[in-house]
């Protein structure tokens, strides 16, 4: 296990519009006020297109993370997550799950990581920004699985 006390900076509500990309969108709110490490608490809203991780193939290896994207069109979506900073490429990695019901089909659900999304009508969010420490997102394991880590902190001492 990993924690540290976080310092926690400015708080957002931000408002995406109907054919935002979502996760660009998040990007460029994020460089517009220099974030750089910060969780979602939650957010609400429609999508018009979603890609999740998931597949309908049997999974060879159970311990092993799935890369695959399903897409899902015309959802309501509930989600939340972290925004860390991947060192290695130099720009953000969030890490946002969500759970999304499908108007079509009597609301029914799927939940997963979010890789991508096209909004629709609105997605409505809060950011809130972490000043202390740096959440990093260095690839870890194995797998080389994005993995949440904090950096060395000015404030009281991580918990390692």
């Amino acid at each position: 296990m990993h924690a540290t006390q976080l310092t926690i900076g400015r708080t957002f509500g931000v408002a995406l519009d109907d054919g935002d990309d979502f996760l660009s969108q998040l990007g460029a709110f994020c460089a517009e006020y220099g974030i750089r490490s910060a969780f979602v608490p939650m957010f609400l809203g429609g999508f018009h297109a979603v890609q999740l991780v998931g597949t309908c193939d049997p999974i060879d290896d159970p311990s092993a993370p799935v890369w695959t994207a399903t897409e899902y069109t015309t959802l309501e979506a509930l989600g939340s997550g972290t925004i860390a900073w991947d060192e290695e490429t130099n720009a953000l990695a969030p890490h946002i799950h969500v759970a999304v019901g499908l108007k079509g089909q009597a609301a029914e659900g799927r939940t997963s990581h979010l890789l991508g999304a096209s909004v629709q009508f609105i997605s409505e969010l809060f950011v809130v920004e972490v000043v202390d420490p740096l959440m990093t997102r260095p690839k870890l394991g194995p797998h080389k699985v994005p993995t949440l880590r904090f950096s060395q902190s000015s404030g009281p001492a991580a918990i390692q």
